[in-house]
């Protein structure tokens, strides 16, 4: 028996349970043959039919191809399976029938002659048992119905490299658990705690073993509404998201593929952090984005963009306060629910201007009325954006222009004829005459000629120029011309403010910068006007981090989202972008999405031990929020220790011993925390010329996280974690009392997993200080 652990049911049991696995690895290898051999023949055949097809579509091919590709991603899932092929296990008697035991794994492994469930995917609706249900009487939902019975065991393996070490089963470990609380703490079963203490790697781990009934409730909601859940660090709400996300995929699937889903996440560090467990749940062709990246490509932006990221650094870095003062009620205005109201204004303001048109005409004849394209415009497609409405009413009148041009025709036909009756009647026959009439006819068809190429340029020209397709220039209308303030703006902000702002969209004009700030309202203003494009309409969306984001923001992806079906994941206490992102979950419930809405709130970290956790929560706790204190899984460390380093080389050797000691306890990465990109690369200076260790430095644009020792802003580790955090001159300087240095302070101590130091050198700050006491 492994040293601290409790093995949790009776050496009888544990034979059965040692004898099944031995079983049921067995049988998977058994089935991994006949899939092979399968796979091989599929391989001949396909191989056979690319000869014959010689680059041409070929339907058998076709066929064979698409089957290969189904049966060889089953073989995958049965090869990974082959060292665990389960977790976990419930025995569960449905009303009026035998009992019955169903083993839970991370895929559904069945009998391919006769078809029987050997494990049951994670997944599926009685999987819930395991992860919400009670011993007793109990229910599950299936898609026919509630299923009652009586649940009688939920057991968990502990199961390496094909060997069952330990099992516990949760009413044994709830005895456990009593008997050893610890006043304040909550409970947790060993089996978990077992997990939490391994070493983390460089990617986010697949934890489907060790999912919570609290995080199981938020994974399995309903999915046509907007589920948003304030998640405190460490509560592994990114890893809920994303469980949730394959969890959907599987209950819809053939209603929700991969391909419709977007996930969008806050750097490409963090995509690539995730990156490893998608294909690990089974969730293919998703994709994945930055807020900035999606909208440089829906704007086709070539410049350079002044990222969110960017900004901060500068604003932590910028000692003037009056700059930082603009720079942050620029950002705040921008990503306001006042400013999408200003530009929904401004859009009604365009919309009118519109509606100051001519007729559609050819020569004097009029070809359709302006008052009916008015009554189109404003009234039977008043729910299209500006510009889908005129080419909708361009496809309309498109039906009807032949049929125009032609009562025109009868109107020049009937003109000439009478000239040519009347000259009939009044003037004698002879030659003279006979000229008269063939110059009337001939001018009779030039003019028809006329009339029908004239009246479909002047049709094209019409709606060319009437069809807005530059937002750029309309949203730089909208900040420089006098009429608008005048008009929308005045009203709701000051010439003052407004002028700051627009000299700052100005500068980054004449630079060739876009800002980040202005991404929100250059989408929405395109979306308005040109619709959202196609590809870029999602079914559902996860959005990560989500408190970082603005009002308006949040309210562009909801115009991308379809049914606003979509998973909101984030944590208030790490908002570091507070000028300009969401301090309160209800503004965006309220202003953006008013459709079905469900919040959900997890307060539990899974990520810390109670030490460094407890450090944390004091940090929380100074904050203005009305947020609780996270409550710390019970797993014990050493408490965070506070050093004072007199200068680089002093700390270069101090962070060396912590180095050799994380690797003495058997864990490996490392992170040494800077405040600033700035000052992130001052230090990768210092331990190049002093530390013996080599030590690579995270920029804003990486998107590889390899390394297992790194130094890397404090604003780039939101999401990610590490065995050890380094926190760099914790400083009265560095750290001030203010609202964003708690945060950020906040989210900086959050990261470790194992060990916690904490370095200063001149004053400690002040946070900190009470912190220590």
């Amino acid at each position: 028996m492994r040293e601290g652990i409790i093995l949790s049911i009776d050496s009888g049991e544990m034979k059965i349970e040692r004898t099944h696995l031995k079983d049921t690895l067995k049988w998977v290898e058994s089935e991994i043959k006949d899939m092979r051999q399968n796979d091989q023949k599929l391989e001949i055949i396909i191989d056979k039919l690319r000869k014959q097809a010689k680059g041409k579509y070929n339907e058998e091919l076709d066929t064979k191809e698409k089957l290969y590709g189904i049966t060889h991603k089953s073989l995958e899932k049965y090869e990974e399976s082959r060292k665990k092929p389960y977790f976990g296990r419930i025995d569960f008697r449905e009303y009026k029938n035998e009992k019955e035991t169903f083993y839970i794994g991370k895929f559904g492994l069945g009998d391919i002659q006769n078809g029987d469930e050997k494990v049951i995917d994670w997944r599926a609706p009685i999987a819930d048992l395991y992860y919400s249900g009670v011993e007793g009487k109990t229910f599950y939902r299936s898609p026919v119905g509630i299923v009652n019975g009586e649940l009688s065991l939920k057991r968990k393996f502990l199961i390496e490299n094909g060997e069952l070490k330990d099992a516990f089963d949760e009413g044994i470990n709830e005895i456990v658990l009593k008997s050893n609380r610890e006043e304040g703490n909550p409970l947790v079963d060993e089996f978990l705690k077992i997990n939490l203490n391994q070493s983390v790697n460089n990617r986010l781990k697949n934890v489907v073993a060790t999912i919570q009934k609290e995080q199981n409730n938020i994974i399995r909601a309903e999915k046509n509404m907007t589920l948003m859940f304030q998640g405190a660090a460490g509560s592994g709400k990114t890893t809920v998201a994303l469980y949730r996300l394959a969890y959907l995929l599987y209950r819809y699937k053939g209603r929700l593929n991969g391909k419709d889903v977007l996930i969008i996440a806050p750097n490409k560090l963090f995509l690539n952090y995730i990156s490893d467990i998608l294909p690990d749940l089974g969730i293919d062709e998703v994709k994945q984005m930055t807020f900035e990246g999606m909208c440089s490509k829906i704007l086709h932006i070539k410049g350079k963009i002044y990222s969110k990221g960017k900004k901060l650094s500068d604003i932590l870095e910028n000692k003037q306060y009056s700059s930082i003062k603009n720079i942050t009620l620029n950002s705040r205005i921008k990503g306001s629910i006042l400013y999408r109201e200003l530009i929904d204004e401004y859009i009604e303001y365009i919309e009118k201007k519109d509606l100051n048109i001519d007729d559609i005409k050819v020569d004097n004849y009029i070809l359709f009325d302006k008052s009916e394209i008015c009554r189109l415009y404003s009234e039977d497609m008043k729910y299209l954006p500006a510009n889908q409405k005129k080419y909708k009413i361009k496809k309309y009148f498109e039906l009807k222009i032949d049929d125009k041009i032609r009562k025109v025709i009868n109107k020049v036909d009937f003109l000439y004829d009478y000239q040519i009756a009347r000259l009939k009647r009044t003037v004698k026959d002879g030659p003279d005459k006979r000229k008269e009439i063939r110059n009337i006819y001939d001018k009779r068809d030039r003019k028809r000629v006329h009339i029908m190429t004239q009246a479909r340029k002047n049709f094209d020209d019409y709606f060319h120029s009437w069809i807005e397709v530059d937002t750029s220039r309309l949203y730089e209308n909208f900040l420089t011309e006098e009429e608008v303030f005048e008009k929308i703006i005045a009203k709701r902000l000051s010439k003052t403010c407004w002028n700051n702002l627009v000299r700052e969209t100005k500068l980054n004009v004449e630079n060739n910068i876009v800002d980040s700030d202005d991404l929100a309202a250059l989408c929405y203003l395109k979306f308005k006007i040109e619709g959202v494009p196609k590809k870029f309409k999602y079914k559902y969306l996860v959005v990560d981090e989500a408190q970082d984001y603005s009002n308006f923001e949040m309210a562009v992806l909801r115009k991308i989202s379809t049914n606003a079906s979509m998973t909101i994941v984030g944590d208030i206490a790490q908002g570091i972008y507070d000028y300009r992102g969401i301090s309160d979950w209800n503004d965006i419930s309220k202003n953006i999405f008013k459709e079905s809405t469900k919040f959900f709130q997890l307060t539990q970290s899974y990520r810390s031990t109670v030490e460094i956790m407890e450090f944390a929560n004091k940090v929380l706790r100074l904050q203005k929020n009305n947020l609780s204190s996270v409550k710390p899984t019970l797993r014990h460390g050493d408490k965070p220790r506070i050093f004072e380093f007199t200068n680089n080389r002093d700390f270069s050797g101090k962070l060396d011993k912590i180095v050799k000691r994380v690797q003495e306890n058997g864990k490996s990465t490392i992170a040494v925390i800077g405040k600033t990109s700035t000052q992130c690369r001052k230090i990768r200076n210092y331990l190049k010329k002093y530390s013996a260790y080599s030590w690579k430095l995270i920029r804003e644009n990486d998107n590889v996280l390899e390394e297992e020792k790194m130094i890397i802003p404090s604003y780039m580790t939101k999401g990610l974690e590490f065995d050890c955090s380094v926190i760099y001159n914790c400083n009265e300087e560095n750290y001030t009392e203010s609202e964003l240095d708690k945060k950020i302070l906040y989210v900086a101590l959050t990261r470790a997993l194992h060990m916690e130091y904490i370095f200063y050198s001149g004053k400690i700050s002040n946070i900190i200080k009470s912190c220590a006491r």
